[in-house]
């Protein structure tokens, strides 16, 4: 009998939420990119449209959420996992609590954040952070030296 190997694994699925990302670079967006999954199945993806909506609120993180609760028909996301390229925003980790969230896993480290973690996710909320952290930093990167 042959092993099955599981594919659907966090680092597969932060490489979707970078394809989105790489979406909102081609589109002059900040490049972060989100996926929501619920049991191995990405239900919502979605990038910045911040510039393309002209709307400061529409984040990747916020994007998605709404997507995945329309997907379900419910405004909670507990059994759910979020995928984001950068570090929530205090907005999007505000949202995210609002959601429950089960889980949040974000590759790179926003240097600019000025809130605690444990006290704006929700209580039941688990955090992963810094996965595929380099190629998350190196599109931002790329992004803003082509902005100078």
């Amino acid at each position: 009998m042959l092993n099955m190997i599981d594919f659907y694994t966090d680092e597969y699925f932060m490489r979707e939420a970078l394809k989105e990302a790489q979406l909102a670079f081609d589109a002059e967006e900040v490049p972060v990119g989100a996926v929501i999954v619920l049991n191995k199945t990405i239900i919502a993806r979605a990038h910045n449209l911040t510039e393309r909506l002209t709307d400061v609120t529409a984040h990747a993180e916020m994007q998605a959420i709404t997507a995945a609760s329309e997907f379900l028909g419910a405004k909670y996301l507990k059994k759910c996992t979020l995928y984001v390229t950068l570090e929530p925003c205090a907005m999007c980790a505000g949202a995210l609590a609002w959601s429950q969230i089960e889980r949040v896993v974000f590759g790179a480290f926003d240097l600019q954040k000025k809130f605690d973690d444990e006290v704006i996710y929700h209580p039941k909320t688990t955090l992963h952070k810094g996965l595929l952290e380099e190629e998350s930093v190196q599109l931002l990167k790329s992004f803003f030296e082509k902005k100078r």
